[in-house]
């Protein structure tokens, strides 16, 4: 074999594997950025809002999952909840602070002498989620995955706990998967974990994809409930497709059985928010008991999730048997 073939064929090698893999690398502002096979699959954002972000996040076809507003002004989409983000964590009373809304959230109601106290009350009461260090940042041909460490302060920038946050990436053909494992640890003190409906885990999905736009968007969780019906139910999984760019899509968000308590309910809306909030009870039904509850110093609570980038419907994306995988695994 001639060495100029040897050479072509050690760069088509080369090509071909270069790209085979994950690769996880620093962003300006500390964010990071996620690509697989050589293609973007998600940005992690850390300096803008009141607490880190995933945006924007591509699904196995490529298509962009998740609404660009207020990151960017895309015309057609859906203006409201500014603090919808990506996927994003926070909660609404946590010894009173709020990380779940966000200055931007309010400032209308500011101009409104009707609203301008019940907005300034809010805003006293808005807290961050700080992100301190990165424990872990690995890639490989298989995963990539980031440990990070974040301060959840007040307005004041008292620090009240600390999260210790774990989030996978994994691929296949057919899949995108983000494991998004959470330890809320009471690092400082007491904490009251109030029941509140805008709390959790959450992904704003893109305008095409709401059942409210009326082009296919459709929610189905675990139980078979669907759209406005599956809205604050308990269940294993819970599923959101609809239509990007021309091309039926879905992503849905598995509760692991080891997650606090399991089964989750979800905060999931027409209008494109989706949210697995294990906090809330009588927030979404007065008829139900209070969740609030304390953790004790040293205390903690995790949270397991996972979200399933798919495509087609929840049937075409076999959510009930990705489920099953999930919940087989042990946390």
């Amino acid at each position: 074999m001639s060495i100029l073939i040897r050479v072509l064929l050690c760069l088509v090698l080369f090509a071909s594997s270069a790209y085979a893999d994950f690769k996880i690398e620093k962003t300006d502002n500390n964010g990071l950025r996620i690509t697989h096979d050589g293609k973007p699959f998600a940005e992690y954002v850390v300096d803008q809002g009141n607490k880190p972000y995933l945006w924007r996040v591509y699904g196995p076809t490529e298509k962009l999952m998740t609404r660009a507003y207020p990151m960017e002004d895309v015309e057609g989409e859906r203006k409201d909840h500014p603090h919808h983000r990506g996927i994003t964590f926070g909660h609404e009373g946590i010894n009173g602070i709020d990380t779940w809304a966000e200055e931007k959230t309010f400032e209308n109601y500011l101009e409104n002498p009707k609203r301008a106290e019940w907005a300034q009350g809010r805003l006293d009461a808005l807290g961050k989620i700080v992100h301190r260090s990165y424990e872990e940042v690995t890639a490989n041909k298989d995963f990539c995955r980031f440990i990070e460490i974040c301060d959840y302060v007040d307005g004041k920038g008292k620090k009240i706990l600390e999260e210790k946050r774990t989030v996978t990436f994994r691929a296949n053909a057919e899949q995108r998967l983000i494991d998004f494992d959470q330890e809320l640890i009471a690092s400082e003190d007491q904490l009251h974990i109030e029941d509140k409906k805008d709390s959790g885990l959450s992904i704003r999905v893109p305008t095409s994809m709401d059942v409210d736009s009326k082009l296919g968007g459709t929610i189905i969780n675990s139980e078979g409930q669907t759209n406005k019906d599956a809205w604050s139910q308990p269940g294993n999984w819970c599923d959101y497709y609809g239509p990007v760019d021309g091309e039926t899509v879905g992503v849905a968000i598995l509760n692991h059985p080891e997650s606090f308590r399991h089964p989750t309910r979800w905060h999931v809306r027409t209008y494109g928010l989706f949210t697995a909030n294990p906090f809330a009870s009588k927030q979404f039904d007065s008829a139900n008991p209070d969740f609030a509850f304390d953790l004790d110093k040293g205390e903690n609570i995790k949270l397991y999730h996972r979200f399933v980038f798919h495509k087609g419907d929840e049937k075409a994306g076999k959510i009930a048997e990705a489920y099953e995988t999930y919940a087989s695994e042990s946390r």
